[in-house]
């Protein structure tokens, strides 16, 4: 590393290790799933606690802090007057919910063989807490900046990610902005979102009593159960299935599968899918119930959107993916909600029609909402200061790429996700992916994201914005 600051950033880093991993955990340890709105808690409790106790640590890092009525908040490095240009992070404070199939408390941070693990190691409180000691480097270094620095901790983004327009809403956006969100190098483009329910119709004296499944509509369920009308001795459990006695001769039926993020199924096993199929092997259920479980049987069949004729690949982007993420059932009406991440070659109307047909007369859809591709060209300055600063760490030969999974970026003129994900990076057996059980994150790649994430902001003030 030819830099000049490289040794002051090093030495940075390695001095505070047992910091970091402390105010990870202390961050970690607040359970932030969103919640009821409350009075300045507009998506509950939860995120409204983690925010609070990030701007408590930045504050105790010497950083300027402010809340915006709980929307979303920031750190910074000094004051930035109106109309002045200045740089930003932005991570998430809120987690998704923590599902089943961890070894410990989801919200005590462990260290094992390296590897911190807790809900939010990865997704995005550990990249939070990194984002705020990069300020602090460069408050207590005393660079003049031409660019002051902002590190954005929203609250919403794991659903609906009305923080940050809340934020643009009110505040001057940032010249460029990185979230550190997603994998390394940089990540120039995200497809397009389109999700919604498949609905049943009102299932009358209906052999299924209850199906119940899954944690969050964008997560691969590893779990699910449903409880039907049939003796545990005429059912054939199929793989991945099995079966207990219920309340007046009915039978529950549990399905364990493995579960990923939406955008990144490859290697789960939905326990929907599961259950679904167990269904339909024995015949259960009425006719009208039979042909709903077929729609989700196709829905289920493939996660390139093929068995429901929505697969689509354009070449700049990974090919389409679709997962069912949570079903349930109410008043003899069953839901089954999906997440779709499109290339630009397909659009939501596109996809309607084509699910409609598979539909039929069995199911229809409900709550259809979708987001545009989103990309920004791999050539433009910020972003090869960005992918150049990481090659240069790592020693790498990286070039940007796009992916499936949905950032705060896509909200900001001028913004990418950067790391501090590795694909390349096998994950333990004893550790789990992102919206998985028992989340995990290198801590020796944690350490690395923060010398490259100082280093960049450095370099992108010689950037013209």
């Amino acid at each position: 590393m030819n830099d000049p600051r490289w040794a002051s950033i090093d030495a940075f880093a390695e001095q505070n290790r047992d910091n970091i991993l402390r105010d990870i955990t202390r961050l970690v340890a607040v359970p932030s799933v969103e919640g009821t709105p409350e009075p300045g808690a507009p998506f509950g409790a939860g995120p409204r606690a983690a925010l609070d106790k990030a701007l408590e640590i930045a504050a105790e890092l010497g950083l300027e802090t402010y809340n915006a009525e709980g929307y979303i908040g920031w750190a910074q490095t000094g004051p930035i007057a109106g109309g002045q240009k200045y740089l930003a992070t932005i991570t998430h404070t809120d987690v998704v919910p923590e599902g089943n199939g961890w070894d410990a408390d989801p919200y005590t941070v462990r260290v094992r063989d390296g590897w911190l693990l807790g809900r939010g190691v990865s997704d995005d409180k550990g990249p939070g807490i990194l984002c705020l000691y990069a300020l602090k480097y460069l408050k207590d270094s005393g660079i003049k900046l031409k660019y002051p620095v902002r590190a954005l901790l929203g609250t919403n983004e794991e659903t609906n990610m009305h923080d940050v327009d809340y934020y643009a809403a009110h505040y001057p956006m940032p010249a460029f902005c990185f979230t550190p969100d997603a994998e390394f190098p940089v990540c120039n483009g995200e497809k397009g979102g389109f999700n919604g329910e498949i609905v049943s119709p009102r299932l009358e004296n209906g052999v299924i009593l209850d199906f119940q499944g899954g944690v969050a509509r964008n997560a691969v369920p590893d779990r699910a159960f449903c409880t039907v009308r049939v003796a545990p001795d005429a059912i054939e459990c199929t793989e991945g299935v099995t079966k207990e006695a219920g309340e007046n001769g009915a039978t529950v039926l549990r399905g364990q599968g493995k579960s990923g993020h939406a955008a990144m199924p490859a290697g789960t096993v939905n326990a929907i899918s599961l259950l679904v199929d167990c269904l339909l092997h024995n015949h259960i259920g009425t006719e009208a119930e039979q042909a709903y479980l077929r729609v989700l049987q196709k829905l289920h069949a493939a996660t390139d959107g093929s068995a429901v004729g929505i697969a689509a690949d354009d070449g700049l982007f990974d090919p389409l993916t679709i997962i069912g993420g949570t079903i349930g059932q109410e008043d003899g009406v069953i839901r089954q909600s999906f997440d779709c991440r499109y290339p630009t070659n397909t659009d939501p109307e596109k996809m309607t029609a084509a699910l409609e047909q598979v539909c039929g007369t069995a199911a229809h859809l409900e709550n259809l909402t979708s987001r545009v591709p989103f990309y920004i060209a791999a050539d433009s300055p910020a972003i090869q200061t960005l992918i150049n600063t990481y090659n240069e760490v790592t020693g790498e030969q990286q070039t940007p790429f796009t992916m499936g999974g949905g950032t705060y970026a896509r909200h900001f003129p001028y913004a990418v996700s950067f790391g501090p994900e590795h694909t390349d990076v096998a994950i333990p057996a004893f550790a789990g992916p992102m919206h998985g059980a028992n989340e995990g994150a290198p801590f020796e790649k944690l350490i690395e994201a923060l010398k490259i994430y100082i280093l960049a902001l450095l370099r992108l003030q010689d950037v013209e914005l």
